[in-house]
């Protein structure tokens, strides 16, 4: 009789709590599913500082996990081509994300342009050097015996940009054998900060997030292809719906604050 009692008190607990469950609010089920989920991110190495600071406002506004890895977007590509386990990818330029969605790497349905930049020739905030960057302008002279910091042209997307700058203005001949090529955009912009080049080609947004170099002069919009910055949640991913979900808040105007005050353009 007892353990028939005891039964029938469990069995009325588990129709309860079943209950309870049904009753409960699809939201709040996603939410704490989503809450145990890790989004990993793999973004161009310009986007550290205004990335660190949307990651930052995502997590404390719902509590999800992101986890950033940055590098030239060249080698992310590749580490994603080789199965690195990357949920979303940002590239510096269109070149390489077309290279991993031609790899049917990513999700094209997914894939939006999020973000603009600028080009600038920048140095040691301590410098005294004046250049206007104009066609046949001395930068050569202007560097005499030391070197141009920039990230490798001949893949990382900001060194691709510089490049082609340099030829559109005349000046690459004589400029190339100068260069200190740098693995990515903020490796050529901490060769500036140390003053160990006193002439660096970044982006606009490098040069905000490093108070020990300054801008000296900004590359025309026609010299070089649009820098553009697109975003694709990648086709391996296993956490499709966390990866649109962060996607989803940096096109917000939450998200879009953390990159308009370093500098960034939104595309629309």
């Amino acid at each position: 009789m007892l353990a028939a009692r005891r039964l029938s008190f469990f069995s009325i607990k588990s129709v309860i709590a079943a209950l309870l469950l049904v009753a409960m609010p699809v939201g709040v089920v996603q939410a704490q599913k989503t809450d145990i989920t890790t989004t990993t991110v793999f973004a161009a190495a310009s986007l550290k500082t205004a990335l660190d600071a949307a990651k930052a406002g995502y997590q404390t506004s719902t509590g999800n996990k992101i986890v950033v890895s940055y590098a030239a977007s060249s080698a992310l590509a590749k580490q994603i081509e080789h199965g690195a386990p990357a949920d979303i990818f940002i590239s510096a330029d269109l070149d390489w994300m077309n290279y991993v969605e031609k790899a049917n790497l990513i999700k094209n349905e997914t894939r939006i342009n999020l973000l603009g930049n600028r080009l600038v020739l920048i140095a040691p905030k301590s410098s005294t050097a004046s250049l206007k960057i104009e066609p046949g302008f001395g930068l050569a002279a202007a560097l005499g015996d030391n070197r141009l910091a920039m990230a490798n042209y001949e893949s990382v997307p900001a060194g691709k940009y510089g490049a082609a700058a340099l030829q559109k203005l005349g000046v690459w001949d004589d400029v190339k054998p100068k260069v200190a090529s740098a693995a990515n955009v903020r490796s050529a912009l901490a060769l500036v900060a140390e003053g160990e080049a006193p002439f660096g080609i970044v982006y606009e947004t490098d040069a905000a997030a490093e108070p020990k170099v300054k801008i000296v002069g900004v590359f025309p919009e026609d010299t070089h292809p649009p820098i553009i910055y697109p975003i694709a949640v990648t086709a391996s991913t296993q956490n499709a719906l966390a990866a649109e979900a962060f996607i989803k808040y940096l096109k917000s105007p939450e998200g879009q604050d953390a990159f308009t005050k370093q500098g960034f353009t939104i595309l629309k």
